[in-house]
């Protein structure tokens, strides 16, 4: 494969950690990323971009915690990815079986931790009384994983970026419009508004929340229907907040776990809170998640990002904003009482029903491939994602994770994902007003 172009649409998790695996395995190779906006932006619209993310193995289906424990193998001892790392352990309240589910598959693995399931009144008592005040309605246990912690996610990012672009990368700035496809229908590279085509022999879209959007205008410009995502991916969003801690709740909180309110699915998707970063910020995530369903073209509605060149991430509505109110509460309740909520922020990635990944050739065209839908889970696994995709490029994963990540393949509804978008954001936005003459 050192002979062949690779174009990577995308500067994620997915597309950099696709950059980063490729150019190790094959140094000769012509490797481009292309994205909207540079790597080292003050803002970008990849969910990866992000102050924190959540970094664990602490999963009920076997694979994913399989790959989570890979990953974090090379968190804890790789030295361009160890800076990163925070093993500040997570304490999750599970009102599911979920706690038992996860030793389990620890137990299958053959992998030790310190990990354990606490009752609700033992638990209350770690970590200082941090999470005493939270609410515990209908929590059976509380899963406790001191080897779980959380990265710095956009400096992460730009440090692994770097890295491939130093290892021979090229990375181009630049928003890409549509799929370029030769006679007999190969795709042979990405068009931009400008007019510019970028070609390569393999074409990977690593383009998160865009993808669906992405894929319908090449349907419609090329009369590929098949190109379309239809039901496979949808666009979501969520919303994320901080607080700035004084100094002497700092000091309380500096080396708090990650926290998760855990629910079920028909209680909905489960509300984070990380541990604050080196400028005393504590971030948590709300518990609403959003369509944002819109005619992308005459007669043709999916759901994808607001169509501003930021997708208008920063631009949040009060009902949102009272979404991190709700989770400050239901984390700490009268201890966060005065805390003002700052920089919120909308997060936008792709969703599969099942939240799993799709890491596959797309089944409509030759030369085309899809690297992404981290339904907000997918960040964790940056140090190993590239790994799989460049087995899935050389046609060598596994049959279990090519069918589990398959462009084609029978989806469940979506009832059993907690997680998955239900809402529309135009029942979320603030009411406009008018004036009155």
């Amino acid at each position: 494969m050192s002979d062949k172009s690779y174009l990577i649409v995308g500067a994620g998790v997915f597309g950099v950690s696709t950059a980063y695996h490729l150019i190790r395995k094959y140094p000769e190779a012509s490797i481009t990323i292309v994205d909207r906006d540079a790597y080292d932006a003050d803002s970008r619209v990849a969910a990866s971009w992000d102050w924190n993310k959540v970094v664990r193995a602490d999963y009920d289906d076997l694979v994913y915690c399989q790959l989570g424990i890979e990953a974090q193998d090379v968190f804890r001892s790789d030295p361009l990815w160890k800076p990163y790392f925070h093993e500040t352990g997570i304490y999750w309240m599970c009102r599911s079986d979920y706690a038992q589910d996860v030793l389990d598959n620890y137990k299958k693995l053959g992998r030790r931790a310190d990990l354990s399931a606490v009752p609700v009144d033992e638990a209350k008592k770690l970590y200082g009384g941090l999470f005493e005040d939270a609410d515990y309605t209908g929590v059976k246990e509380v899963l406790v994983n001191k080897t779980s912690g959380w990265a710095a996610a956009g400096d992460c990012l730009i440090a692994i970026t770097k890295e491939v672009l130093r290892l021979g990368v090229k990375y181009v700035t630049a928003e890409v419009t549509g799929l370029e496809f030769d006679i007999p229908g190969r795709c042979t590279g990405v068009t931009t508004p400008k007019g510019d085509v970028l070609k390569a022999s393999h074409v990977i879209l690593c383009t998160g929340a865009y993808t669906p959007k992405l894929l319908e205008l090449s349907a419609a410009s090329t009369g590929k229907k098949d190109l379309s995502a239809g039901p496979r991916i949808v666009a979501g969003g969520i919303t994320t907040g901080m607080t700035t801690l004084d100094d002497k709740s700092y000091s309380r909180f500096a080396s708090m776990p990650v926290g998760v309110q855990g629910y079920t699915a028909k209680q909905g998707p489960f509300i984070g809170s990380l541990p604050p970063t080196k400028d005393k910020e504590l971030k948590w995530w709300g518990q609403t998640i959003f369509k944002n369903t819109s005619e992308v073209l005459p007669g043709r509605l999916i759901s994808m990002p607001p169509a501003e060149p930021d997708y208008a991430q920063w631009n949040v509505s009060g009902r949102l904003k009272e979404d991190i109110n709700h989770a400050n509460h239901v984390f700490y309740g009268k201890k966060g009482a005065s805390w003002k909520m700052e920089k919120h922020r909308i997060c936008w990635d792709a969703f599969t029903t099942s939240a799993d990944f799709i890491i596959s050739p797309h089944a409509a065209a030759k030369g085309l491939f899809v690297a992404t839908c981290g339904n907000f889970h997918g960040w964790k696994f940056f140090p190993v994602l590239g790994k799989y995709i460049v087995q899935m490029l050389e046609g060598s994963l596994s049959p279990e994770l090519a069918e589990k990540w398959a462009w084609d393949r029978e989806r469940p509804d979506a009832s059993g994902n907690a997680d998955y978008p239900r809402w529309e954001m135009k029942d979320l936005l603030d009411p406009v007003r008018t004036s009155k003459l």
